[in-house]
């Protein structure tokens, strides 16, 4: 048996989100928040299928619709969730000799930190809808966040031993288990692991998708951090170190494109907020960029658009979502083709 976790730019069928919802964190800030969900799914809609779960499956159709989203492409399944980060508690999905296959992992609220008795439920209560068809869905045993991992597709995963070390994730493996659990379950060949780098205000333990990500052609878009008075100047620093270290399968360094640093944002009790331009998500034929009202927002899509030379980049504001110490890709989880019917 051949596994092989796809790379995100690869074709996808649709791309999975959890709407907002009052007896959710997001309860205060729903007239913010909305609006952002409702604009990543109408771009999603106009290029593939979004899959959505929600409470009032009503009220999201009709905000959809007055969005001018494309409503043939968009799936609606009336199922509870305790918050909306789908990144790390939906299904990541492998092919198997081409094949695909669902593999719900454990999701504990990033180490035991959030309620997260629903959200843990939802790619089986998602199977069990039949909104896959006739994919197999595999339960792992192992805590695992998408977040948390980056693929690029031909077996080299990235990751951050910050995240995937964490005692309250899973305590009884070592780095070396871990490494003989991707390589089992993801068919990784080759784990890159970064010892530096965070976000103030992130509550995932560094996950990996805020810091660098994979993209085509061996590169990798990763944060920077240009002011040396800043608290992230040292660890990011030492990322980009670290990036200019790695190799590739066939040992050779990678690409290395820097994003923009944003300006410090603060919520209303002073506390920073996790505010990174690498939170972007890959559809068919686009990247979707967070931008946060920002003087580098411009820059941001620019290099993002270094990366992805042949798709559309479109910019989404999601200053709202870090209210709530997210982002963009952290609310979404890409399908890749063949896992729906």
């Amino acid at each position: 048996m051949i596994r092989r976790l796809p790379a995100e730019w690869e074709e996808q069928d649709a791309v999975l989100l959890a709407w907002p919802h009052e007896m959710s964190d997001w309860h205060p800030n729903l007239d913010e928040v909305e609006p952002v969900f409702r604009e990543i799914a109408r771009q999603v809609s106009l290029r593939q299928r979004v899959m959505i779960v929600a409470r009032d499956e009503r009220r999201v159709r009709n905000q959809l619709a007055a969005s001018v989203a494309r409503m043939e492409n968009v799936l609606i399944y009336r199922i509870d969730t305790n918050d909306t980060w789908t990144r790390d508690f939906g299904p990541i999905t492998v092919y198997d000799n081409g094949l695909p296959r669902l593999l719900d992992f454990c999701f504990n609220g990033w180490g035991l930190k959030f309620p997260a008795d629903l959200d843990n439920l939802v790619t089986r209560r998602l199977h069990h809808h039949g909104a896959f068809g006739t994919t197999p869905l595999d339960t792992v045993g192992l805590s695992l966040e998408g977040g948390s991992i980056e693929s690029d597709g031909k077996g080299a995963i990235l990751t951050t031993s910050e995240c995937l070390l964490s005692p309250n994730r899973n305590p009884h493996l070592s780095r070396q288990a871990i490494e003989r659990e991707l390589s089992r379950l993801l068919g990784s060949k080759h784990v890159l692991w970064l010892e530096h780098g965070f976000l103030a205000g992130d509550d995932t333990d560094s996950h990996v998708d805020t810091l660098a990500r994979l993209c085509p052609g061996d590169t990798i878009a990763h944060v920077t951090c240009d002011k040396e008075s800043d608290e992230h100047y040292p660890a990011l620093a030492a990322m980009v170190e670290e990036l200019q270290r790695l190799s590739t399968l066939d040992g050779k360094p990678y690409r290395l494109i820097p994003l923009p640093w944003p300006s410090p944002r603060y919520d209303e009790d002073g506390q920073r907020l996790p505010a990174t331009y690498a939170n972007f998500l890959v559809i068919n034929g686009a990247v979707l960029v967070p931008t946060y009202r920002d003087e580098h927002d411009r820059a941001a899509l620019t290099a993002v658009g270094t990366a992805f030379p042949d798709r559309e980049i479109v910019g989404i504001d999601c200053l709202p979502l870090i209210i709530q110490h997210g982002s963009l890709h952290c609310v979404t989880m890409q399908i890749p083709k063949g896992a729906l019917p």
